[in-house]
């Protein structure tokens, strides 16, 4: 049966059309614009997909390009950061990475031009002024007093902008349009302000800077570009948008397209509110693995497959709607299953003295890399008297269906030996301190030669092999799917328990051997990556990416 082909998005309609109508014969060209004022999240992850994807299907070209228009809030860690995360996920922009502040003498020159159309003029008003008189959704604007202020005499004031003669704040240029329109963006908006502020690109070079409304469009037709697609909350910037390259007279000009932004459950995807999550101290950094962060994903372990998996699986559409988070754990789920090494590692130990073995006894055992691939090899699991399970694989007083380590009860340790409990040692308190227990001789490799049943299979590791190291847990960051809907601040419903460390987990040599951002999956309990800045050879501190099935959707029934 052939694979049934996936119904196309209606971007992909609309360059459809565009191609059969003739338009762009030299090929469709897309951006991707990000401002350099944090790390990449997880709704830029669909936008880089989606611009950086359609220009891989219809063979033509992507630009990378860093939207740098206000330098109070960039810096070079976040231009590296996220060319680092574009190309991790697997996208590459050739000689097409370019700065908005490439284009600042030529934007300038634009803002000279609208000046001398007569759409443009230098405004007095202060931020709070030009506010207080845009008017609002049901009343028109009020024209500022300096609207009608000559050609020349704007043309004067702005060189006198750009030479520095005026304090931050005192002046703007703003675009003439209309200060009743129905829509607030196009009531004279500013398009250059005053800020003497040293940019990462630039310098000192420049003491104005052009607003994003005014750059955006420019940049996009400076590089000729012919889809410029953006999030729905940029839909009524696009008469802005357009008005603007109408006004400078280009031919042919970009056309804008939106779509809905990717908006996920316990998790926020404001870079604001991310920013204050790093400034505040409630993470670690834009790193993170707790954070919807590309990098803190990367991070965690996640994979750029997962991810762009994930992506195509919610589709572009422009209805608004919330991704649960499970979709986002099934895809990595679906994707380390079929390539992660398995492993064991007890996570809460508890130590299992087999008093029927030797005290000197030690045996060894060749479990698969893989249940499924042979040619993912296998490797030697040790064995001696002494093992560690986990503390929840014993109960003293087990419910009914319970089929772990109990008084009395058999149990197989994986791929090693059926095992009974026959005595249990505690402290004062009355808490369990250790188990004992006596195997049967003639079940190497787990099974009985007289067939009998044994429900129960627990995973086990060596003490006297075992390696120690800090295993981290992870939960959701929040404990809300839509934090901050109920009180207003998102902060209220940060999840206390988002992080669990684990100090004392006891990994069975050949996890323990892993090399930093290496993954596996420890059985029964989850999939874990080495973390990529904490590990070390042969010390490695693991970040649990996933567990294995969906245990927070059961704990909300």
């Amino acid at each position: 049966m052939s694979e049934v082909s996936k119904p196309q998005h209606f971007i992909q309609q609309i360059i459809d059309s565009d191609l059969d109508a003739g338009r762009y014969p030299g090929g469709i060209v897309t951006r991707f614009p990000p401002e350099p004022n944090g790390y990449l999240h997880i709704g830029h992850a669909k936008s880089l997909c989606l611009n950086f994807g359609l220009a891989e299907e219809y063979r033509g070209a992507c630009f990378m390009r860093f939207d740098d228009t206000n330098p109070s809030k960039e810096s070079p860690e976040f231009v590296d950061s996220i060319l680092a995360d574009v190309r991790w996920m697997g996208f590459d922009w050739d000689d097409r990475q370019t700065y908005a502040s490439d284009y600042f003498e030529r934007l300038y020159a634009c803002a000279v031009e609208l000046i001398k159309r007569n759409k443009a003029f230098v405004c007095d008003l202060s931020g709070d002024e030009i506010r207080a008189t845009r008017g609002s959704l049901t009343e028109p604007g009020q024209d500022s007093p300096h609207r009608g202020r000559s050609v020349a005499e704007n043309l004067e004031l702005f060189e006198q902008m750009r030479a520095g003669e005026f304090a931050d704040g005192t002046r703007v240029l703003r675009a003439k349009i209309d200060m009743g329109s129905p829509n607030v963006n196009m009531r004279d908006p500013v398009i250059y302000r005053i800020r003497r502020q040293h940019h990462h690109q630039t310098g000192d070079t420049w003491c104005i800077y052009p607003m994003y409304d005014f750059t955006h469009c420019l940049s996009d037709a400076f590089e000729g570009i012919t889809h410029s697609l953006c999030t729905l909350e940029f839909e009524d910037h696009r008469a802005l948008y357009d008005w603007i390259l109408e006004a400078l007279e280009f031919t042919d000009p970009p056309r804008q397209y939106e779509f809905s932004r990717l908006n996920l459950d316990y998790a926020i995807t404001s870079k604001r509110r991310l920013t204050q999550l790093v400034d505040e101290g409630h993470v670690s950094g834009w790193d993170d693995p707790r954070m919807p962060t590309i990098s803190g994903l990367r991070r965690r372990g996640y994979t750029a497959k997962a991810l762009r998996d994930f992506c195509s699986r919610i589709g572009i559409t422009r209805k608004e709607n919330l991704i649960e988070l499970g979709v986002l754990e099934n895809c990595i789920r679906e994707d380390l299953d079929a390539k992660t090494a398995r492993g064991m590692a007890v996570l809460q130990p508890l130590k299992v003295v087999i008093t029927s073995m030797p005290e000197d006894f030690e045996d060894k055992f060749e479990a698969p890399n893989h249940p499924r691939d042979e040619s993912m090899g296998s490797h030697s699991v040790p064995f001696s008297r002494e093992i560690y399970i986990e503390r929840d694989d014993f109960m003293e007083d087990p419910p009914k269906k319970y089929f772990r380590l109990s008084p009395g009860r058999e149990v197989r340790l994986r791929w090693a030996y059926l095992i009974t409990c026959t005595d249990v040692i505690k402290d004062e308190a009355g808490n369990v301190l250790e188990v004992h227990a006596t195997h049967d001789p003639n079940s190497r490799g787990g099974n009985a030669v007289d067939g009998r049943k044994v429900k129960g299979t627990i995973h086990w590791v060596s003490s006297r092999h075992a390696v120690s190291a800090p295993v981290r847990l992870y939960d959701r960051l929040f404990t809300t799917p839509a934090p901050g809907a109920q009180t207003g601040n998102f902060l209220d419903d940060l999840n206390p328990a988002s992080m669990q460390v684990l100090d004392s987990a006891q990994l069975e040599p050949f996890i323990a051997s892993a090399e930093p951002g290496q993954r596996f999956q420890f059985e029964r309990t989850g999939y874990f990556c080495a973390d990529a800045k904490d590990s070390a050879p042969g010390q490695p501190v693991f970040n649990r990416i996933v567990s294995l099935r969906d245990s927070w959707a059961k704990r909300s029934k």
